[in-house]
């Protein structure tokens, strides 16, 4: 809908929503950016504290995946009339946990009253306009890592339904309710600075190791080149993957095998417990992905799950994917390699098993 709109023309803005970002960026200053973005959305666990955990831990996703440091956020509330009021307290209560954890200040919102309840946040965070990390810019040879396992939308389609194991559930409520935080700041701490060449970049790699090797002062880890990042949310593995290859006009191919799944995943799937998100992401986005043979059908499903708080998508240059895992791995972060970029195909996704 946005396509037929008028477009505004303004300089400052650094990312719009040209390329289905997460995330728009506008430029304050010549060191700082404002990235800006909104989410909220109906209950999709009974508890109403996780609930609001599960919110606001989705809403600050997509300032990390930016690169960004969230800073403040606006309470986003649909309540209806005659509902209990400690339940709202309790979303509530459970939304300002994450803020808190993010450092991020909860400054106010607004509210209205609705027969469906609905909670999110408005949220604003901080980065430097040379290291915004949209997801244009992903280059053959990348290395994609993942950061969160797939399946929340199935699990919670399955809970709906009142057939959801325990062990399943806290699975899913655990994944949906960590931030993305260590990940990006892992990231974004080393990730190479745009105004850096190539070459540059390199010699400083270089001159880091002959520092180390001569007992001399080391001037800090080498950095990552980091060509593009996005979260997984809720146009699912595929989708958010077709959004970051449009973007960057490069192909991938995904290992189906790799791809990390929570626990009792595969089991929603074949006992038919598919969200209606699922079959849309599907039906929108099967006709640029090419199957290796032996890729089961359930495997095949989950890739378009569409996922809550979801982890981040990194398309990070091959001589750096191993220092990364390890990094991330140091930080409590269980990052996988689930794939790499390639030159255009016919097929823009190829998942082999």
């Amino acid at each position: 809908m946005l396509g037929k709109l008028a477009r505004q023309h303004d300089p400052n803005v650094l990312v719009g929503f040209d390329h289905a970002d997460d995330a728009g960026v506008y430029q304050i200053a010549p060191d700082q950016a404002l990235v800006q973005t909104v989410d909220f959305f109906t209950p999709i666990v009974d508890d109403p504290y996780t609930f609001g955990q599960i919110a606001a831990t989705n809403s600050l996703s997509d300032v990390y995946a930016m690169g960004g440091k969230p800073l403040t956020a606006l309470a986003l509330v649909c309540f209806p009339d005659k509902a209990d009021l400690e339940i709202l307290e309790r979303i509530l209560a459970g939304g300002l946990s994450k803020m808190i954890e993010a450092g991020c200040t909860v400054i106010g919102g607004h509210s209205i009253r609705d027969e469906e309840t609905k909670f999110g946040y408005s949220v604003t965070g901080m980065v430097h306009p040379k290291k915004v990390l949209a997801n244009q810019g992903a280059k053959p040879g990348d290395a994609l890592v993942l950061t969160k396992a797939l399946g929340t939308g199935v699990i919670s389609t399955a809970i709906k339904k009142g057939k959801a194991e325990p062990a399943w559930i806290e699975a899913a409520v655990q994944s949906m309710t960590t931030l993305n935080k260590k990940a990006a700041e892992v990231i974004t701490a080393r990730v190479t600075d745009a105004l850096v060449r190539p070459a540059d970049a390199e010699r400083r790699e270089a001159e880091a190791w002959q520092h180390a090797a001569e007992g001399l002062a080391h001037p800090g880890p080498a950095p990552f080149e980091v060509n593009a990042m996005t979260d997984i949310t809720g146009f699912g593995l595929i989708g958010h993957v077709r959004e970051m290859m449009l973007a960057s006009e490069v192909s991938v191919t995904i290992s189906a095998g790799h791809v990390p799944l929570l626990r009792g995943a595969l089991d929603c799937v074949r006992a038919g417990h598919i969200p209606g998100g699922l079959k849309a992401n599907r039906d929108f986005a099967e006709c640029m992905v090419g199957y290796e043979d032996g890729v089961s059908e359930e495997l095949k499903t989950i890739l378009y799950d569409p996922q809550t708080a979801g982890g981040l998508l990194i398309s990070v240059a091959s001589k750096d994917a191993s220092r990364m895992m390890d990094a991330l791995a140091s930080a409590g972060v269980p990052a996988v390699l689930i794939g790499t970029v390639t030159s255009p195909t016919a097929k823009k996704i190829n998942v082999r098993r």
